[in-house]
């Protein structure tokens, strides 16, 4: 945690951290561009690699930064961090910032959940992998077991922040606000999979909606990090 609170190594007013983040944000962002272009070039395990490579290590980082930085509470604990106008700030900044978390939440969401539906219909013709057509749902006992174990995993470390006396009502909001989201898009795919039952063109579609999701993470990741880091800094760093 100190670590991170550190000057960055851009050269502007953020931390470590912050410049890290946008770092990797860059990197998973050409990971998955240049994954999807390979998949529209038909090289699909090219397209496999990159995919898997880039969701695997962006849900491994993210997961771990936006743990040590509380899930963006930020944007709900005051400006502290925003160096610009207050009216700049409540209707610009924090509409963004948390238009940014809700999709990183989507996006991780998104990640895990089209790597398993991609072994899943994945077959080999050769040496060359392809997406086997058919039915392939996810049934809602399923969804339950999934959303326990997520349930689960949050309640223990709301737990945890409460024994600690680390526990606010605004940040319990923000986990909160997290399981509401990850429900939602478990009941969308519940939805979804019924337009298309077939597990091949499902993952191409929610394969094209998430790499827009990515796109739009990497827009509003980066304007958060201008507006915080070089037009107005405020108190961190």
């Amino acid at each position: 945690m100190d670590w991170l609170r550190e000057p960055g190594f851009f050269g502007t007013h953020a931390t470590v951290g912050a410049d890290l983040s946008q770092l990797m944000a860059t990197l998973f962002t050409v990971l998955f561009l240049a994954g999807w272009i390979q998949a529209r070039r038909d090289n699909t395990n090219a397209h496999h690699w990159l995919m898997l490579g880039g969701m695997v290590s962006m849900a491994s980082f993210f997961v771990a930064y936006y743990l040590f930085r509380q899930l963006g509470v930020l944007a709900f604990e005051g400006k502290e961090g925003f160096g610009g106008p207050q009216e700049l700030y409540d209707h610009v900044f924090v509409p963004v910032l948390i238009l940014h978390i809700t999709l990183v939440i989507i996006g991780l969401v998104m990640a895990i959940y089209l790597i398993v539906l991609g072994f899943r219909v994945q077959t080999f013709i050769g040496a060359k992998r392809r997406l086997r057509r058919g039915p392939k749902q996810v049934s809602w006992r399923s969804v339950a077991k999934l959303w326990t174990v997520v349930g689960g995993l949050v309640g223990t470390y709301l737990l945890y922040l409460y024994l600690v006396d680390r526990l606010s009502m605004r940040r319990s909001s923000v986990w909160l606000a997290f399981m509401v989201i990850f429900t939602v898009v478990l009941l969308l795919e519940m939805a979804i999979q019924r337009i298309w039952p077939d597990g091949a063109q499902r993952h191409r579609a929610l394969g094209r909606f998430t790499m827009v999701i990515y796109c739009v993470l990497f827009v509003t990741g980066s304007f958060t990090y201008t507006m915080l880091y070089i037009l107005y800094p405020g108190k961190i760093g």
